[in-house]
């Protein structure tokens, strides 16, 4: 690990003030936003990045909050672990899909160290990105050895020209949850919705997996409160160890249901492309219809409909439907 000077802002504004500007594009690497450091640390020692400088925002007082809102919304400081996301009673009640996605993180150890934040901008997992020797397109190559190498663990949605897939089992459950990010800036606040904060490696650069520009921090992640008839939801996730695993396939469903009919859903896919996968056609398809093994195997095709599977990992397509069905089944009982 190469000798880095680590900065400890008092505020947020501090943090902000450590930040290369939007447009020195090459201070990027240079100065790295320290969280629970489950993923930055790794990069550092596998000597991915080589940063002069770390800003530890753990040094920020309410960036650590969790707070349920008078309207029934849900707001999350960046710095919030994911053991109080999984273990807090009262989200447990009103938001079970994100406890559950949250629940599903590696082991308790790194829970209760990693951040919200931290797991949604947490890097590739792709064994070329993180091998120190490969220079794969993520870390400024000319190609993604993934495409033509091995591949098991990579993108059959979205994919091109890297064919990474999105590590995080948050980002998915909150996508379903239509949840807001909060990102400030030297130029000031904004928020957008978290779907939007990610990026396909076609759009934009292909460094980087979301809009946050250099001069930029996530700050909070905002749930809107579940307005309507009450929704069920839960987060599926299948692993090849049971436990301090990434997702080969996750299902982050919800569903809103009028007698034994759907009224309407969210449906987003995890660990099958480089973004949290929404699929849009095969919620649209629920609408109206009863859960039932016909309707079931009909969103499970439209929900991988366009997925285009490497050599190793086209059994990522029937793992899926098969999630997709078990989510059906389990929310329809």
């Amino acid at each position: 690990m190469k000798a880095f000077e680590l900065i400890q802002p008092a505020s947020l504004d501090a943090a902000l003030e450590a930040l290369p500007g939007a447009r020195d594009t090459k201070a990027r690497d240079r100065v790295k936003l320290l969280a629970g450091g489950q993923d930055l640390l790794g990069e550092l020692k596998e000597h991915l990045i080589e940063p002069q400088t770390l800003v530890n925002l753990k040094s920020i007082p309410g960036l650590d909050a969790i707070e349920h809102r008078d309207d029934g919304s849900l707001r999350l400081g960046a710095l919030v672990t994911l053991a109080r996301i999984e273990e807090d009673r009262t989200l447990r009640e009103r938001f079970a899909l994100l406890a559950e996605a949250a629940g599903a993180v590696a082991s308790v150890q790194i829970r209760n160290a990693g951040t919200l934040g931290g797991n949604l901008c947490q890097r590739p997992r792709c064994w070329y990105y993180r091998h120190e020797q490969a220079v794969c397109i993520k870390k400024g190559g000319s190609e993604c050895f993934a495409y033509g190498g091995l591949n098991k663990y990579n993108a059959i949605l979205g994919g091109g020209p890297s064919y990474i897939v999105h590590p995080s089992d948050v980002a998915p459950a909150l996508v379903a949850l239509e949840a807001q990010a909060v990102i400030r800036g030297k130029r000031g606040e904004r928020q957008i919705p978290l779907e939007q904060f990610f990026t396909l490696p076609s759009e934009g650069s292909v460094l980087r997996e979301n809009v946050l520009t250099s001069e930029e921090i996530l700050t909070h992640v905002i749930v809107p409160a579940q307005s309507g008839a009450p929704w069920r939801s839960t987060y599926l996730k299948f692993r090849e160890r049971g436990s301090y695993d990434f997702a080969l396939s996750a299902v982050a469903l919800r569903l809103s249901m009028d007698g034994d009919k759907v009224r309407a859903a969210r449906l987003v896919l995890g660990g099958v492309a480089p973004i949290p996968w929404r699929c849009e056609k095969a919620e649209k398809a629920l609408v109206g219809r009863e859960i039932d093994a016909q309707t079931a195997e009909f969103v499970g095709k439209l929900a991988l409909e366009g997925a285009e599977p490497l050599e190793h990992n086209a059994y990522k397509i029937l793992l899926t439907q098969g999630l997709i069905t078990k989510a059906l089944r389990k929310l329809a009982s």
